[in-house]
């Protein structure tokens, strides 16, 4: 094998590339931008080279500064990762033109399956069943309307490059064809500098079940069984599992055979996954599933794989790379168990999982145990910024069958606690517990259909909101009531009846006074001020600072349930974290209150981002949700909508601008 391996990436992939490679007693160079100066990624590996500014055009996508990094470190094998370079057959031939390994396929087989309408006619024809749809080179927009007709809508609009669920829309009726068409297009140029679409029939009831295959430069090529992909968002994968739940072994024989089949046909060798759409309208069938795509990389998911098979599919990665021969047959692999991945990212279910950036105050994941497996690149103080995906961690379990392996995932769910920024860790959780998904009653809609419940925003309970009034009241000190001193239990003594604080709380257009009454030894009452029978009784067996930022944990005692409770406490908030969600009660400043009213005068930048599209012009006339502007932000569009009936009074912004967090982007008039 070779001795010198250089990771084209960064984030959680790097860092687990880099594990495993060093495992193998490799030597590892990283690369990153002047963003990632200090990130995770750069500290693990054995020497780091800047490879260009922040955007990933002069940084990642740098081809030319990637393999001079190499020359200079004396690498001898570039692993891409995934992302970024990883499907660009232009940059494996020119690793293979500077002397280098791609840990990966040939330039052909990713050229043969990177265009998402070339690779169904080569699946075709090879006996692949494709899903119905327009393949073609024809990209008129009157021509893909008419052929959307005849497919028959509901259809989904493709970008026929690059994947993650960019550059793709569903369309119901004519009505919105042309709209979704732009805004794919203009998605799929951002994203892969290729605008071209495809259209297919919108599978009614569809699940994303795809193959893990893995082959090698002697003609070997086996499958590493199924994962299901089918919770998804915005097209975009959100908790993944393997095995499939409810898969046959005659259907699971029929499409790994299929998937075996694809990558037999051109040659594949490596670590790559075909993507299947199924038609689960009657369950799981062996004539309902057909191919969408392949991946000629590493999975974000990849890990879900490894848990049953109990395989390192990095390192096979690496040894295939390397010339050697893979090491089993398809009778030696067997299923273990069941595994679960959920991706934690920085991003608000409840404003339509719009994107977060900031620093990462507090970092918790989760407690480590066997069944707990957990990729991240990112550490306590890390900022996450606007130019990368906003992703902060895989949590990987693994356990004997699905119910306990669901179940082990919604614990560690629950022990996440993150501050600094939004995450969906309460939605994952929210997810893990759902009574269909639990039933393995999975498909693509199911998140779009429970989205009310799923991703309303996590509102502190009575018992949080004491328990955050309780925290300032006890200031962060330290403290243990079960002291033996007998002055210990004198803590909140009045020679005239108990002792009260009142901690005030800012809310939306005013605050709330939460009274903490201290009756001694420990026992608490805390109360709403103006409603004294809603007082909830604590009793504090021990507190403590965990660290220096303000971490608290409290053992206390409610309604006769004893448990720890984690918390921050700073000058301004109190952060109280409760089944991977994070309470954030801000105390109440008379000035701030005043600063931060809510305004529906004006649209401002929820992030940094650059204009891709205007939907009005000053002095038009709207109505509440219509769209106003579109903001490109970490790889995706997000539309800003009217928060009122009004007149565009100014449009402060012009296309193509780049604007920051909070900036003014349109100003309202009167009322319409």
């Amino acid at each position: 094998m070779f001795d010198t391996l250089l990771i084209a990436n960064r984030g959680e992939i790097a860092c687990r590339v880099i594990r495993t490679a060093k495992r193998l007693g490799l030597r590892t160079v990283a690369v990153y931008s002047e963003a990632d100066a200090g990130a995770m990624h750069v500290a693990m590996a054995d020497e780091a080279v800047l490879i260009g500014p922040a955007p990933v055009s002069q940084s990642y996508l740098n081809a030319e500064a990637i393999i001079q990094a190499a020359r200079r470190t004396g690498a001898d094998a570039i692993h891409p990762g995934y992302g970024f370079l990883s499907e660009n057959p232009d940059f494996v031939e020119a690793v293979a033109a500077a002397g280098l390994i791609f840990v990966g396929p040939s330039a052909s087989a990713i050229r043969a399956m990177g265009l998402k309408d070339a690779a169904k006619r080569l699946m075709e024809e090879a006996g692949v069943p494709v899903v119905p749809g327009y393949h073609g080179k024809e990209q008129d927009p009157a021509f893909l309307a008419g052929e959307a007709e005849r497919i028959g809508y509901p259809v989904l609009i493709k970008a026929r490059a690059g994947g993650g669920g960019k550059g793709m829309r569903r369309v119901d009726d004519p009505a919105g064809f042309e709209d979704a068409l732009e805004g794919a297009r203009r998605e799929a140029q951002s994203a892969f500098g290729d605008p071209r679409c495809l259209i297919e029939k919108f599978v009614a009831t569809p699940r994303h079940i795809e193959i893990q295959i893995f082959g090698d430069g002697h003609g070997n090529v086996v499958h590493l069984f199924e994962r299901d992909c089918s919770l998804q968002r915005r097209h975009q994968k959100v908790i993944e599992e393997a095995p499939a739940p409810g898969m046959m072994e005659e259907m699971r024989a029929a499409m790994g055979e299929a998937a075996v089949t694809a990558a037999k046909a051109i040659g594949y060798s490596g670590a790559g996954t075909v993507e299947f759409i199924v038609d689960a309208s009657d369950g799981l069938r062996p004539d309902r599933f057909y191919f969408m795509e392949m991946n000629t990389r590493l999975q974000v998911e990849h890990p879900v794989t490894e848990a049953i098979t109990g395989l390192d599919l990095v390192e096979l990665q690496l040894r295939v790379a390397s010339g050697e021969a893979l090491p089993l047959t398809q009778a030696d692999l067997q299923i273990d168990g069941h595994a679960f991945e959920a991706r934690l990212y920085a991003e608000d279910p409840a404003k339509g999982f719009l994107p977060a950036t900031g620093r990462i105050t507090h970092l918790h994941l989760a407690e480590g145990s066997p069944a707990l497996r957990i990729d991240t690149g990112v550490r306590q103080g890390d900022r996450v910024t606007p130019h990368y995906d906003p992703m902060i961690a895989k949590l990987i379990v693994h356990g004997p069958d699905r119910p306990s392996a669901l179940r082990r995932l919604a614990r560690a769910l629950g022990a996440v606690r993150i501050a600094g920024l939004v995450t969906n860790a309460a939605f994952l959780k929210r997810l893990a517990e759902h009574e269909g998904f639990a039933a393995g009653e999975v498909d693509t809609g199911l998140i779009d259909r429970d989205a009310s419940e799923l991703t309303a925003p996590a509102l502190p309970s009575a018992r949080i909101r004491a328990l955050a009034a309780l925290a300032v009241h006890c200031g962060g000190a330290a403290s243990d009531v079960e002291d033996r001193s007998p002055f210990a239990r004198l803590a909140g003594f009045r020679a005239w009846g108990p002792a009260r604080q009142a901690v005030r709380f800012a809310e939306e257009g005013g605050r709330t006074d939460m009274v903490v009454t201290d009756r001694g030894g420990g026992a608490y009452d805390v109360a709403p001020g103006d409603r004294p029978d809603e007082t909830v009784r604590i009793d504090l067996v021990a507190s403590e600072c965990s660290d220096e930022a303000g971490a608290m944990v409290l053992r206390v005692v409610v309604e006769e349930t004893q448990s720890s409770v984690h918390l921050l406490l700073s000058d301004d908030a109190v952060t109280v974290f409760s089944d991977g969600a994070a309470h954030i009660l801000p105390l109440y400043r008379p000035s701030a209150a005043a600063e931060t009213a809510p305004s529906v005068d004006r649209i401002v930048a929820p992030m940094p981002g650059t204009i891709s599209k205007l939907a009005v012009e000053a002095g038009a006339r709207v109505t509440t949700g219509a769209p106003l502007v579109v903001l490109e932000a970490m790889k995706m569009e997000h539309t800003l909508k009217a928060p009122r009936d009004g007149t565009i009074a100014e449009l402060l912004v012009a296309l193509g601008d780049q604007v920051e967090d909070g900036a003014v982007l349109v100003t309202f008039g009167e009322e319409a």
